[in-house]
């Protein structure tokens, strides 16, 4: 739980958390790309949301139900607002919460055991996989913001 933690919301050795990284970033900031065909901070977020709950579902054995948003892994939902951002960043608080909330109560017996439809990977696994995946993505994060920072002419 504590790597789950540190990598999305808790303070952390290694720097900024995911939801840190997103703090303050305005709508138009998080649809800015720095070049065609590159991902952007809204995008990022989106995927890191859409894969809290893949592994939740896999931890759960959940085969139904769908992700509140059209699509799948990445998201191109045009330039977002202010209004659509701060939901967008919402749902990505709520994917983390429902995440935390079943690796909370997943069996510690259970934890070594490949997961059915997982080609034999753990729970453990799983969660530590998607915990380095916000890493990864707050790293990204991080890198666009300063190029915008470069952008503007700030340090």
């Amino acid at each position: 739980m504590h790597l789950l933690d540190e990598a999305y919301g808790r303070p952390a050795w290694h720097g900024p958390h995911l939801r840190g990284a997103l703090k303050g970033v305005s709508a138009r900031q998080a649809g800015w790309r720095p070049a065609p065909g590159r991902h952007n901070i809204r995008e990022l977020a989106l995927h890191a949301a859409y894969w809290k709950d893949r592994v939740r579902r896999r931890l759960t054995g959940e085969t139904r139900g769908a992700f509140p948003l059209p699509g799948s892994n990445w998201f191109d939902l045009g330039e977002p607002t202010e209004k659509s951002w701060r939901r967008e960043r919402a749902l990505l608080d709520g994917m983390h919460e429902r995440l935390r909330g079943v690796v909370e109560e997943f069996p510690e017996d259970l934890l070594t055991r490949p997961l059915p439809g997982t080609r034999g990977r753990t729970a453990l696994r799983e969660i530590a996989g998607i915990a380095l995946h916000d890493v990864y993505h707050t790293g990204q994060i991080q890198l666009l913001k300063a190029l915008l920072r470069q952008r503007r002419g700030k340090p």
